[in-house]
């Protein structure tokens, strides 16, 4: 068993293309010897958004704090702390810091997600 402080695993910028003000920490991952899932978290700055991206794995999502807007092709949808948003395989998504505030959340993947 391994327990330990989110605030203790490093923050890193997101990169990717289309990306903004967006920084992940690999909370459970390959290090921790994790067999099926992966826990990041993701803190989305005012203003700032993940990449508008698709997947062939689906993943679990569960804002800590803060307002987001999440789109896919079905149009904005809100979600703000507490509540939980579940991304299917192959649905075209993006989260978006919709408040004042940093948007944190947690995300769950598949192992072999990439």
């Amino acid at each position: 068993m391994k327990i330990k402080k989110a605030d203790d695993v490093e923050a890193r910028a997101v990169e990717t293309d289309g990306a903004d003000g967006v920084t992940i920490r690999l909370l459970i991952h390959e290090t921790d010897a994790a067999p099926n899932f992966y826990m990041r978290q993701f803190n989305i700055a005012p203003g700032g958004h993940t990449p508008r991206h698709v997947h062939a794995w689906e993943h679990e999502v569960y804002i800590l704090c803060g307002s987001a807007l999440v789109w896919s092709a079905d149009g904005e949808r809100p979600a703000a702390g507490g509540d939980c948003v579940f991304i299917p395989p192959n649905e075209e998504h993006q989260f978006t810091n919709a408040g004042d505030d940093e948007l944190k959340m947690l995300c769950l993947v598949p192992k072999d997600s990439g």
